[in-house]
């Protein structure tokens, strides 16, 4: 992708992937179990329970469940 761009072509293609990433959002789109259990404190069993009410939504990616980071922000600002 690079091969055969001059210096200041490969400069520019670096400042502007650095600004793309600064656009990018800080917050994780989705997080793993173990990881919504440490940023809310809560129990990885009601943690599932909530999940099987249909109070936190999941996502199955293979056999790796993840939740969206929106739904545990909804869930600790109620």
């Amino acid at each position: 992708m690079t091969r055969g761009l001059s210096d200041d072509e490969r400069r520019k293609q670096a400042l502007e992937a650095i600004a793309e990433q600064d656009a990018l959002p800080m917050e994780p789109l989705t997080v793993r179990i173990k990881t919504a259990v440490k940023l809310t404190g809560i129990g990885r069993s009601t943690l599932y329970e909530l999940i099987q009410s249909g109070e936190i939504e999941t996502i199955k990616i293979g056999r790796s469940t993840f939740i969206p980071y929106r739904c545990i922000k909804r869930l600790v600002e109620r």
